[in-house]
C-alpha cells in the first residue's frame, strides 16, 4: 500500500530549467525540499504544472528520485499519463521505482475503455498507489464521478473549476484532491483529502491557511492565482524567481 498524504495541501511542482532547456534536477529537488520545510505535506513531480509533456520518460525518472532524495519523509506523487495503457503503466512502475509513492494519471483523450485502461496501469504498481487526474482538455480525457466508485483507484485529483462536481466527488468512497486554487478553502470545508496546488511553489503559507478555513488567505491567493496562470507557467516561474531567486526558463516559451 502506498504512503498516504497527510491531508492537508501538496505541491503540483514545477521542473526548473537550465538557459539551455535542461533540467535541473538539483535546483528542482532543492526548491521542492523548501517547501517541505515551509509546510506543504507532500510533493507532485511532472504533473502538468511540472510541463510533463515536454519531459522524456527518462528526466520523469531522474526528477523523482531528486526529490526523493531531498524529501525522504514526505509522500510523492509522479506524473505518469499515456496516450494508452502501456507507456501509461511503464511510466508509472518506472515512478514507483525511482520512488514515488503513488502516480496521478489522466486518461486518453479518446479513451474508449476507461476500466481497462486504469486496470492496466494499477496493475504495474502497488495496491493503492493511482490517482485519477481530472483536467479534459488540458491533461487527457474525462474522468465521469460516477464511474470513480468502479475504478482501481485509491483517489482522483481534480484541476477544473466545478464547485458542483467537486461536492458530488467528496465522500465517493476514495481521496479526493482538489487542484484549482479558487476552491481551495471550499475543499476543505467539504472535507475533501486534500489540495495540490501550482500556487503552492511560491504561497505554501497562503495555499495551507485557505484550506483549513482562513478566508482572508482565501482571498489574497486569487491575486497570487491570477498573477501565476499569466503565460502558464511562464507566469509561475516568474513569480518563483522574485520570492526565491529560481530559473525562470520553460520548455513552453
Amino acid at each position: 500500500m502506498i504512503r498516504p498524504l497527510p491531508r492537508g495541501v501538496a505541491v503540483a511542482l514545477v521542473t526548473l530549467f537550465r538557459p539551455d532547456g535542461e533540467v535541473d534536477v538539483e535546483a528542482t529537488a532543492a526548491h521542492a525540499a523548501r517547501l517541505v520545510e515551509l509546510g506543504v505535506r507532500g510533493v507532485l513531480v511532472a504533473g502538468s504544472t511540472g510541463e510533463a509533456d515536454t519531459l522524456t520518460d527518462g528526466e520523469r525518472v531522474a526528477l523523482v528520485a531528486g526529490v526523493r532524495r531531498s524529501c525522504p519523509d514526505v509522500p510523492i506523487i509522479a506524473g505518469a499519463s499515456g496516450a494508452w495503457s502501456r507507456p501509461a503503466a511503464a511510466r508509472a512502475a518506472g515512478a514507483i521505482e525511482a520512488g514515488a509513492d503513488a502516480v496521478l494519471v489522466a486518461p486518453p483523450r479518446r479513451c474508449a475503455d476507461l476500466s481497462g485502461y486504469y486496470a492496466a496501469v494499477a496493475a504495474a504498481v502497488p495496491a493503492g498507489a493511482v490517482l485519477a487526474y481530472h483536467y479534459p482538455g488540458l491533461a487527457g480525457g474525462e474522468v465521469p464521478v460516477e464511474a470513480l466508485a468502479e475504478l482501481p483507484i485509491g483517489g482522483i485529483k481534480d484541476s477544473t473549476v466545478d464547485p458542483e462536481r467537486l461536492l458530488a466527488e467528496v465522500g465517493w468512497g476514495g481521496a479526493t484532491y482538489v487542484g484549482s486554487t479558487v476552491l481551495t478553502g471550499y475543499a476543505g470545508h467539504l472535507g475533501a483529502a486534500g489540495a495540490i496546488l501550482a500556487v503552492a511553489n511560491v504561497a505554501p503559507e497562503e495555499c495551507a491557511a485557505a484550506f483549513d478555513g482562513d478566508h482572508a488567505a482565501q482571498r489574497r491567493l486569487l491575486v497570487t492565482h491570477r498573477a501565476a496562470r499569466q503565460r502558464f507557467p511562464l507566469g509561475l516561474k516568474e513569480l518563483l524567481a522574485q520570492r526565491f531567486g529560481t530559473s525562470v526558463h520553460s520548455r513552453l516559451g
